[in-house]
């Protein structure tokens, strides 16, 4: 049965109403109606009377009990589930996973109630930033495991790197080997076709191909990267050391995403398979879910507005300089001049 006093006590400490009603498994509907009978009888303040007395009052005034709790439809299927989320899969993928080995019919909401009340949530306080459309984007890798190489036939860890819009939320994925300056401006060019433009700003973490040495006040880019920059017309924003907040839409909805969802529990042949099918993964699933923040879905905010606000690309893609090794490239540059147009070679 419900438990009144919980509802009341909860009450009492300010939770909303939304917030009770998935905690406790009821309806806020029920938890509406128990909220405006404690007002009127007086309830909301001081200590709370023992259960006893509480089941008094309620027969007194005629308000009815509420129904004993539907037990949850995804309750059978437990152990899998908690198999699941222990190799990091998130609910989307958990419900497609059930559906295909057991036939589950319940919807994602009954899933996602039922993993709630296996994992209560532990809230966290973030102050979110929004940007207009083609503003920003945000970048970084984020390990995938192994993947075999179709060149040489071995098996190698590989990386994914992720770039996200940060206002559609739309993004780029693409399966690496390394992250040599090479690979990470290579993997550039293919985001920015891939989206048929340049956002005006990227926020990158101080990843080496990146930053050569992170500071408070004056980071160092790579030469490669800003002459980079430079030629498809984007200012680089590296974030301030041990602050991977700064990028959340690409770490959560992009990197811990892609590992909950695309990820986890899927097995890939080689990087040529895994590239392939996540840029399908882009388009009917990372685009097409309800965004939790937006509340829409990526690819359309993407297509009807973002899309028409990127940079033209140039007429040609950016060719990488080098020197000796094709994978070390000389010369760095303080960020803080570049920005402010001083730097000349």
């Amino acid at each position: 049965m419900l438990d009144i006093r919980e509802i009341l006590r909860r009450l009492q400490l300010g939770q909303g109403h939304r917030a009770i009603a998935r905690d406790l498994g009821t309806s806020r509907k029920t938890v509406a109606k128990y909220h405006s009978w404690a007002q009127a009888e007086g309830l909301l303040v001081g200590p709370l009377p023992d259960a006893g007395r509480l089941q008094n009052v309620l027969a007194a005034t005629g308000l009815e009990q509420p129904p004993p709790r539907t037990p949850f439809v995804a309750a059978p299927y437990r152990e899998r589930i908690l198999a699941l989320r222990r190799q990091g899969v998130e609910c989307r993928a958990i419900l497609e996973r059930l559906r295909e080995e057991v036939g589950f019919t319940g919807s994602y909401s009954a899933l996602w109630r039922f993993v709630r009340s296996l994992e209560p949530a532990t809230p966290t306080a973030c102050v979110r930033i929004e940007t207009a459309p083609g503003e920003e984007a945000q970048v970084d890798f984020g390990t995938a495991g192994c993947l075999l190489d179709p060149t040489d036939r071995v098996v190698k860890k590989a990386w994914a790197f992720v770039m996200t819009l940060s206002w559609s939320r739309h993004q780029y994925v693409e399966f690496v080997f390394d992250q040599e300056v090479a690979t990470w401006l290579r993997c550039h060019r293919h985001a920015f076709e891939y989206f048929g433009g340049v956002p005006r700003r990227l926020v990158v973490d101080n990843l080496k191909a990146a930053v050569v040495r992170a500071a408070f006040h004056e980071p160092v880019v790579q030469r490669a990267y800003r002459e980079c920059a430079e030629h498809y017309g984007f200012l680089i924003a590296p974030c301030r050391p041990a602050t991977p907040q700064h990028k959340g839409k690409v770490e959560q909805g992009g990197v811990h995403y892609l590992k909950r969802n695309f990820l986890a529990g899927r097995t890939l042949r080689d990087r040529t398979e895994a590239n392939t099918l996540v840029l399908t993964w882009c388009r009917a699933t990372a685009g097409q879910r309800i965004h939790g923040t937006t509340k829409e879905r990526p690819l359309e905010r993407f297509t009807q507005v973002e899309q028409a606000t990127l940079q033209s690309l140039p007429a040609a893609p950016y060719a990488l300089p080098v020197v000796g090794d094709d994978r070390k490239v000389v010369g760095m540059v303080h960020l803080h001049d570049l920005m402010r147009g001083r730097v000349s070679d």
